[in-house]
């Protein structure tokens, strides 16, 4: 028997975490993972979008082999890595598409983990149509019976919504890249495929960033390139907000500088996304500004992964007062 790996469940963004009736598991900053130990052996790994992830990951599917009961086991979780101290996206994605000797290179350096939150088959069981409080019963008995360590970890889990918002406060303190929370209904099934049938809710955190340009016309601008000072001077581009508001695009069309001199980011293109090849329409301005914006908390190499969201002009503030730009 071969197992079938399904699309994902996936999560829809909310302002608040549900109330009731749902479970609460951190969100962590990596590669979603579909994981099959197949009755035969072999082990398969796909990400969300269904990019195979064996290669790049072999020292967990090395793992699986070793540690994964016979019977097929199906686990839907997320690749990590922690390094220096906290999650490290741009650590995965340096084994992507990678010989295997640096793949060897980036395992003995930086190790990787699966966080799994879900079991979907287990020992000719498929328990995809049972509640989501069944499965994670399940998953926590194979952990248990198994006795699981590293490379696996189980996704810590409440049921206390107190307790969760008690996690998201500590994590965004500690700053060591989780995420948020993702709220699951305790009685639903794993429907493969179905769209956003979770909810999620991001840590935020606001802080500072220099305008360097915005997306549209400085006269009509529909949202703001970023960017902050190296040791060097040098501005760095560090991303770019969401749609703006239409009252935050008046003000801005009136605070917002043609350039007047060289700009660092002259020359410069700006993707609309990470690993997109589709450019933004950018129209660059004075860095004179400094905005306030509201941030989660996935960095790589310095820049936002995911849009920002614009708060307010900081006219209190000089381009020189923003947070130096870091690569960590």
């Amino acid at each position: 028997m071969v197992l079938q790996v399904p699309e994902p469940i996936l999560a829809a963004p909310v302002a608040a975490l549900p109330t009731s009736g749902v479970a609460y598991e951190g969100k962590w900053d990596g590669y979603r993972c579909l994981l099959a130990r197949h009755p035969d052996g072999r082990v398969e790994m796909r990400s969300r979008r269904g990019t195979a992830l064996t290669v790049a990951f072999c020292d967990i599917a090395a793992a699986a082999q070793r540690d994964l009961p016979e019977g097929g086991v199906l686990l839907d979780g997320e690749l990590v890595i922690w390094h220096e101290g906290r999650l490290a996206f741009d650590r995965l994605q340096r084994r992507m598409n990678r010989t295997a000797a640096s793949v060897a290179a980036e395992i003995r350096e930086a190790p990787a983990h699966f966080v799994a939150f879900d079991v979907l088959h287990l020992a000719g069981e498929n328990l995809m149509p049972q509640p989501y409080l069944r499965r994670r019963e399940r998953l926590e008995r194979l952990f248990a019976e198994e006795g699981l360590g590293p490379p696996w970890t189980l996704c810590p889990m409440t049921l206390d919504r107190v307790e969760a918002e008690r996690w998201m406060r500590e994590w965004a303190q500690a700053d060591v890249g989780l995420e948020g929370i993702v709220a699951k209904k305790l009685n639903q099934p794993y429907r493969p495929g179905t769209r956003r049938a979770w909810s999620k809710v991001r840590i935020r955190h606001t802080t500072e960033a220099v305008i360097g340009g915005a997306t549209g016309m400085l006269a009509h601008p529909t949202g703001v390139l970023l960017g902050r000072f190296d040791v060097s001077g040098r501005l760095r581009y560090v991303g770019r907000s969401t749609p703006l508001t239409a009252q935050a695009s008046r003000q801005l069309s009136e605070q917002l500088a043609p350039v007047a001199a060289d700009h660092p980011w002259h020359g410069y293109s700006f993707s609309v996304g990470w690993g997109s090849r589709e450019k933004l329409v950018v129209d660059l301005a004075e860095p004179v500004l400094v905005a306030e914006v509201s941030a989660d908390t996935a960095v790589d190499s310095g820049r936002w992964r995911h849009p920002v969201r614009f708060v307010r002009l900081r006219t209190d503030m000089e381009p020189q007062d923003t947070p130096p730009f870091s690569e960590g």
